[in-house]
């Protein structure tokens, strides 16, 4: 029973030590922030693995003016300073959330061997970016159903008033409807009081060039079923044209870390041990 009991803790030592080499880096999508993964972060940090929560330019606390960021490259560096710093022979999982597709797919392009994986959850994944018509029609939310633009968004002008807008933000009174809808009230009434405008300038530009062995990190792609946003038919179409590795769904609105965290955090870990078997 003793010997037992020692290879039972020998190998949950292990087994621990293979988590905590695990490092997840999460990405918002537009208007959010570090914060919207609270919840992940919390069940990741409990489970062992290792966490980081980036705030891109102009979000989250991040102290830069977002009406100011025109370009993409301005918007992502945040997440390219943290690739760059760091070991050569350290590896992450990239998650990016909604427009966060868009930070993942040009931090893979650029840094391929230093990204273990690409997870996409509800989330933007063009190859080459925002390059043709298709691409901004299956990667642009399409809110018509709920107004005309000037009625959906509070927009900031940063050109100035004769220019198009330089950042914009759900109105509050339509973020639960839209983004929510099947969230926590807690967890959309923090939303309203933290989200800001984003960059919708600089996310539009986003156009990336082909980093070699891109191509060899492993995608997954994770739908959100009831997506209001991003819509079903929109990531499909993006799947389609770019196959990940495996694709998962999930019975959500566009907030999986709100609405259903436990069933996210399973399908990132699920993810994280394919991911093994890759390298």
């Amino acid at each position: 029973m003793g010997e037992e009991h020692f290879v039972e803790k020998e190998k949950m030592e292990e087994k621990l030590e293979e988590v905590s080499k695990i490092h997840f880096v999460l990405i918002h999508g537009i208007s959010g922030g570090g914060w919207c993964w609270y919840k992940i972060k919390s069940l990741m940090e409990i489970s062992g693995y290792k966490v980081t929560c980036l705030d891109l330019k102009g979000a989250g606390i991040h102290p830069h003016d977002p009406t100011t960021i025109i370009s993409f490259d301005d918007y992502n560096q945040p997440l390219i300073n943290f690739l760059s710093s760091l070991p050569q022979n350290e590896q992450v999982i990239l998650v990016g959330h909604s427009a966060g597709g868009l930070s993942v797919t040009d931090a893979t392009h650029k840094f391929p061997k230093k990204v273990r994986m690409a997870v996409y959850i509800g989330a933007t994944m063009l190859r080459n970016g925002f390059v043709t018509e298709q691409d901004v029609k299956d990667g642009i939310p399409d809110l018509s159903d709920f107004g005309e633009a000037i009625d959906v968004y509070d927009m900031c002008f940063g050109l100035g008033p004769e220019q198009p807008p330089t950042s914009a933000v759900i109105k509050t009174s339509l973020q639960r409807k839209i983004i929510y809808q099947m969230s926590p009230l807690e967890d959309s009434t923090l939303a309203a009081m933290l989200l800001r405008p984003g960059p919708i300038q600089a996310l539009a530009s986003a156009r990336f060039k082909e980093g070699e062995g891109a191509e060899e990190v492993p995608r997954i792609y994770i739908r959100t079923a009831y997506d209001r946003v991003v819509k079903p038919k929109q990531q499909d179409e993006m799947i389609k044209k770019w196959p990940p590795k495996n694709v998962y769904t999930l019975e959500t609105d566009h907030s999986p870390f709100f609405s259903a965290p436990l069933l996210l955090f399973g399908l990132l870990i699920k993810a994280a041990s394919i991911g093994e078997v890759q390298y």
